[in-house]
Formats: structure tokens, sequence, C-alpha cells
């Protein structure tokens, strides 16, 4: 029996005028309560044992779950006597827990694969399991850094020095926990934050924090702005349609030529720069629900020019300037490789015949796989004939803009599907397509 664990109990200040004398767990979307869509969450995916941590409003929370007709589900309440935090309150009740257990905040609209999310903290034995996504202002948020492996290394709290590049991720507020890895910090003071306090804190003692990323849909409540944007986004259709469940429309992007100025080869930061209208472009698909994903060859690194690092640190570049601009894209595949050699300095382990080299189609089939793309919708876009191909060898349509190589490059003996000027112009095309509605 796979447990839940829900944190109820804050008082929700700022939405009093929507809540009026209503807990904020209580507040209606669409159907149902807040809680209830959690609840039918958990049953969706099996999670039949059920801790609700209460706080304000909490006879009002028992009197809703006394209601419920839901005999799969095992719901049990428990009262703070004080304000313990999000973290003080689960380890408070550590003995109720189960040896490993979900978290979900009362406060947050929330529709996501939760098998695929427990299957990961599993197979990688983490102590904990932090979902992390990108969002449209990283500039102002508290940011998580990880590996190449997803494991966490940093944190990042607000504000960020205006010259750091990072990565675009972000505590989403929904964890995986195994109960042993909280004993070692119960005799901490109260109130403890999860995100402020005991994962940094656990970080340091060496605690193994997996950073699991998905663009599925989460989002806080807590302001009357965004009630009523999760409100609209719910009857729209979106919310139900954003979990990995459930097939996703994609936009695949190059990078140099395509997102940023082709130089012949992009080896340091500084010389990354957005091509005019592209931070629009991507922030029209990420507004429709649109997956972006960049596939990108970075021959660079086989022969020498940089490392894998210099290649991180230019990604971190690219989102941080689509962030600044309300912008971001869902994930990041790039190719190493290159089957050349004779280049001074250059990675023997590297030069070899590999599959995601484009215009194989290796990258966006493990996109496809990992993200559960659906290639009835989807689409590729870039700037040289490489990417046409690709998409041919995809088994996708292509979009070829004239910027960059402009499709003059010569490399492969096929026409793109559509052309346009600008990744602006392609953007509003696919939008058009696919006919989502923002």
């Amino acid at each position: 029996m796979k447990q839940a664990v829900i944190l109820a109990g804050g008082k929700g200040t700022r939405l009093k005028e929507r809540l009026g004398e209503l807990p904020k767990p209580l507040i209606r979307i669409g159907d149902r309560p807040l809680l209830g869509h959690h609840l039918a969450l958990c049953e969706r995916y099996g999670f039949s044992d059920i801790v609700l941590l209460l706080g304000h409003g909490a006879e009002r929370i028992q009197r809703y779950v006394n209601e419920q007709q839901q005999p799969e589900l095992k719901l049990r309440c428990i009262v703070e006597p004080q304000l313990l935090g999000t973290a003080g309150a689960v380890i408070a009740a550590r003995q109720l827990l189960a040896e490993r257990f979900l978290v979900l905040y009362g406060d947050l609209m929330i529709r996501m694969d939760l098998d695929r999310l427990w299957r990961a903290h599993e197979a990688m034995r983490a102590d904990a399991t932090l979902v992390v996504h990108p969002n449209d202002h990283p500039y102002d948020s508290d940011l998580v850094e990880v590996d190449k492996e997803g494991w966490v290394c940093a944190f990042h709290t607000k504000p960020h020095p205006p010259d750091l590049f990072y990565q675009n991720l972000v505590n989403a507020a929904v964890y995986v926990v195994d109960r042993n890895a909280l004993e070692s910090f119960a005799a901490l003071p109260m109130p403890l934050d999860f995100g402020k306090d005991l994962f940094p804190l656990m970080l340091r003692k060496g605690c193994r924090l997996l950073g699991y990323r998905t663009p599925e849909y989460i989002k806080d409540i807590g302001t009357p702005d965004r009630y009523d944007r999760v409100c609209a986004e719910f009857d729209k259709g979106v919310i139900a349609r954003s979990a990995l469940d459930h097939p996703q429309p994609a936009v695949f992007l190059d990078r140099d030529g395509t997102l940023n100025e082709e130089v012949g080869g992009v080896t340091k930061p500084d010389q990354l720069r957005l091509l005019p209208g592209v931070a629009e472009a991507v922030r029209m698909l990420n507004h429709h629900g649109i997956r972006v994903v960049v596939v990108t060859n970075q021959p660079v690194v086989a022969k020498g020019f940089c490392t894998e690092a210099d290649i991180e640190m230019i990604h971190r570049k690219l989102e941080t300037l689509l962030g600044r601009e309300h912008a971001f894209v869902d994930r990041i595949y790039y190719c190493p490789h290159h089957p050349e050699r004779g280049f001074p300095g250059e990675r023997p382990d590297l030069k070899i015949e590999c599959e995601c080299r484009k215009p194989k189609p290796g990258l966006i089939r493990l996109a496809m796989k990992e993200l559960n793309i659906d290639p009835n919708v989807s689409w590729v876009i870039g700037d040289s004939t490489v990417d046409i191909a690709t998409a041919r060898n995809s088994g996708l349509p292509s979009i070829l803009v004239r910027t960059g190589h402009k499709g003059l490059d010569g490399r492969q003996p096929v026409e793109a599907d559509v052309a346009f000027d600008s990744l602006l112009e392609a953007a509003r095309y696919v939008v058009e397509k696919i006919g989502r509605q923002p």
C-alpha cells in the first residue's frame, strides 16, 4: 500500500477574497474542491493510505474528509498543535508514516504521472526526490541545480547575482521521501521548511537528493490571479492533458542558427546570443502547452574545442536568457560525438559513429520516450538540411527557418515541408496547426 502525505494547514491569507471562510484546500476548481483533486490523483495512482496534516480550518477539512465515499482510500487527519512548517509537520508525524511516502502540498493544483515519479525514486535509491521543473520567472525564484545524472548538487536562493547563468529548475513542492532519512533531523528547532531548511541541510550532510525533472502541471493557487488562471486552464482541459501518461505535442528545435546566432561553433557562453523574436516564439509555445525540446549536435566537444562543462554553462546561459523574457525549454539534448579524426586535442572516446548525431533520429527518439511525445502533433524546426533530414528520419514534419544557414548548407538532399523567415513565424504556424488554446 503506497502512502501519500497531504500538507493542508495553510491559511490562504492572500486568497481571502476568493476563499471567504473556506480553508484553502477546500476552494473549488471545476467540479470539486482542490483537496478532492488531490484525493482523486492519489487514487488514480494507487496511493490508498493518505495522511492529511492540518492546521487552519482543520474542522471543516475533517468534515469534508469524513463525507467522502471512497472506501478504497484510508484517510487519516492529524492536527498540528502549533505551526511546525512543512518539513516540521512531517517529521512530527513520522511514527505514522510508511518507510517511503509521497508529499503533496494542499495549495497546489497537480496533474502528473505519480507512477513515473515513484519508480524514478526507487530506481535511484534516493533519500528524497524533489520534483523540479522550469518556470517563466526563474530570475526571482529559488532554483535547484542538478548534475547530468539528476542528483541535486546545489540550491540557489533568490535574489540571484546578475551575472549568474543557471539551470531553469524550480522546486515544484512534490516529493518522495524515505522516512529513515528524516530521523537524524528530528531534533532540529521548529518551524522547519522542506525547501528552505531541510533539503539544503540534508544535502550538506551527504544525503542523496534526486531532482526529478518534469514538464507536468504543478501550479500554486495562492493568489487570486493564480487561482483564476488555474480554474481557466482546468475548464479548457489544459490540466487534464498535461500528465506524461497523456501523449504530448512538441516542437524539436535546433540550437545554433535557430535559437541563437550561428557563429561556426559556440565554445563559451559569451558567444551565445539569442536571435530576434526567439524568446517570444518559445514563450508562445509554452503558453499553448507545446513541449519545447532542443536537439543539437555539438561536435566541438569531440574535437576538443570545449568540454562538457563548457556546454553545460552555454546551455545555462540559454536558459537564463530565455527565462529573463518569461520563456523556457522543457529539455535540452545534445550529441557530443564526431566521426572524423584529425583535430589537435580531440577526444578519442567521442570520435565514434553514434546514433544520436543528427540527422540520425536518436536524440528525438530518446526525447519522445522520456516525455511521451505524440508524433502526430509534433514538429522539427531548424535552419539546415541536417535538421530537415532529422525530421524525415524521425517520421516528423519539418519546418525550415531562414536564419543561420537558411537551408543553404547543401549537406542533405532534402526539402522542408514548409519554410518561414523566423522562429516566431514558425511557432505561430505550429500553434495554428495543432489548434491548442492557451
